[in-house]
């Protein structure tokens, strides 16, 4: 990414001291809403601003919001809001369905993970549950949750329901933590989604349903992470009541996981992307900025209900994949110390498109590495566990910076009540490999006592390779999108050792 204002960034007019617009060729149409500092908006490059006015003019779009972590993805930029009220995008949702976060708070002291040792103690046993790499599943470790194929038909028709959890040793009151427990078919009904999956499976779509399936309970590979975190929560009243209600502990251990739904949702998502390419030649219709990942299906038609079916089955693996990891670990943590109890915190996706309402009109929001973000009293927290004060936010920034934990402000409208997902990428995962020093990256770890299971962390994804997550924070809060509640210390990462950039989300 530049860090040198271009063209395009220029024409950018700010409104305040982070939000601005970025008005439309000729000034047709509602102009994109810009989160960001000036610092922040000098990494938008180029493609990602032209990316954004392609996704903005496309049909059917009303709203296009570019977060502080926007920066170029397939189609629509990673980064980014879409909202439209007649059509849906695969693109401004992404190859991985439902990539999301969640957090896990346990009972531990701080203290008890000083030793390197206990860590190291950790990482394997975690290790013994939940593999990585873009091609491992449950079948690569030796204490494996075996899950078959009726049991993963069950999973992606119905996420999680309280017969799955308990199949696969899941709390079945972390279903109350969940952005989106489940998700159903395009006419609200899970039917709809039992008749996509087995259609599939007999027409030789997903030949490899029993092979997907095994993933669950993994992290893959790219940017996908399991870290373990000391909680620092905010020295003042309101964050102390929020953290309350969200179950956070000050001072103690919690875990922070970051990935969706492996080659299960992938597999779904890239079928749907060559099918909606060949209807788009077929029909002999212009692709909106010619640009082949901007594909897209008015509601309603067959096109459509076939993709919003695709993932919503994507969406379910995703949201079991990380209640499995999370039950996962905290069985690694009472290994390793026992008596430790553990409590989901939450679980929020941001890669998804979602029915909600924006502008008193029912539309779908595309969040494309873009999280939700719903304060206090919004309708739609009605009767759940945050209805009063805002659901949790989870932000990762690096292991270095950290991450942190927010909740929405009223001034959340303006993003379509969105926040982005974490800092962003400032380098290309090659121009990383290229650029960072390998010993310098790892010296940094050691130089704050974070351990990994990499011997030598992964270069595309050292703390460089990313935004200044300060900047990123300052962006939010001065929009006055969101207030943080804690922040998280790194003590020890998970990642994906492979170097080949295979599996890269």
């Amino acid at each position: 990414m530049s860090e040198q204002t271009n063209e395009s960034t220029s024409r950018i007019h700010a409104t305040g001291e982070a939000t601005g617009f970025l008005p439309m060729h000729n000034s047709e149409g509602k102009p994109i809403t810009v989160i960001g500092t000036e610092a922040i908006r000098k990494t938008f490059d180029d493609l990602c601003i032209q990316q954004a006015l392609n996704s903005r003019g496309a049909p059917g779009v009303t709203d296009l919001v570019l977060n502080p972590d926007a920066h170029c993805g397939y189609g629509a930029p990673v980064g980014c809001v879409l909202v439209s009220p007649t059509h849906i995008y695969p693109g401004p949702v992404g190859v991985d369905i439902k990539c999301s976060m969640s957090l896990l708070q346990m009972d531990l002291p701080a203290n008890a993970v000083i030793d390197q040792s206990t860590r190291r103690a950790l990482i394997n046993a975690i290790l013994e549950r939940t593999p990585t790499g873009a091609g491992q599943g449950q079948r690569s470790v030796k204490k494996a949750r075996r899950v078959n194929e009726i049991l993963g038909k069950q999973v992606a028709i119905q996420g999680a329901s309280a017969s799955v959890c308990e199949q696969l040793g899941i709390p079945v009151d972390w279903a109350l933590r969940c952005e989106d427990a489940f998700h159903v078919g395009h006419d609200g009904t899970a039917d709809a989604l039992g008749q996509r999956l087995q259609f599939l499976i007999d027409t030789g779509l997903f030949d490899n349903f029993e092979k997907k399936i095994s993933q669950l309970g993994s992290y893959g590979g790219g940017n996908h992470f399991g870290e373990c975190e000391v909680v620092e929560i905010e020295n003042d009243e309101r964050a102390k009541k929020v953290a309350e209600v969200f179950g956070l502990q000050d001072n103690k251990v919690a875990f922070l996981s970051h990935c969706g739904s492996r080659g299960f949702g992938y597999h779904l998502a890239q079928h749907q992307f060559k099918t909606l390419q060949n209807k788009f030649s077929v029909w002999d219709i212009p692709l909106p900025g010619e640009d082949k990942e901007l594909v897209y299906a008015p509601l309603g038609t067959p096109e459509a209900d076939a993709y919003l079916n695709d993932m919503a089955l994507g969406a379910n693996f995703a949201t079991i994949n990380h209640l499995l990891i999370n039950a996962l670990v905290l069985e690694a943590f009472q290994e390793v110390v026992p008596g430790t109890k553990g409590q989901l915190v939450y679980f929020i996706s941001h890669n998804i498109a979602r029915q909600e309402v924006v502008d008193n009109q029912k539309v779908w929001v595309h969040r494309k590495g873009a999280t939700r973000a719903f304060p206090a009293g919004h309708f739609a927290l009605k009767d759940t566990l945050f209805a009063d004060t805002g659901h949790p936010i989870l932000l990762p920034g690096n292991p270095k910076d950290g991450s942190v934990v927010m909740v929405a402000d009223p001034g959340a409208e303006k993003s379509c009540y969105s926040v982005n997902h974490g800092a962003g990428r400032a380098l290309g995962r090659k121009a990383a490999m290229r650029t960072l020093v390998q010993q310098e990256v790892d010296q940094s770890f050691k130089d704050n006592d974070i351990l990994s299971n990499c011997r030598q962390y992964p270069l595309d994804e050292a703390p460089a390779a990313y935004k200044d997550f300060k900047e990123v924070l300052r962006s939010i809060e001065s929009a006055g999108l969101a207030s943080p509640v804690a922040k998280l210390k790194a003590r020890f990462v998970i990642k994906d050792e492979d170097k080949s950039l295979k599996g890269a989300a």
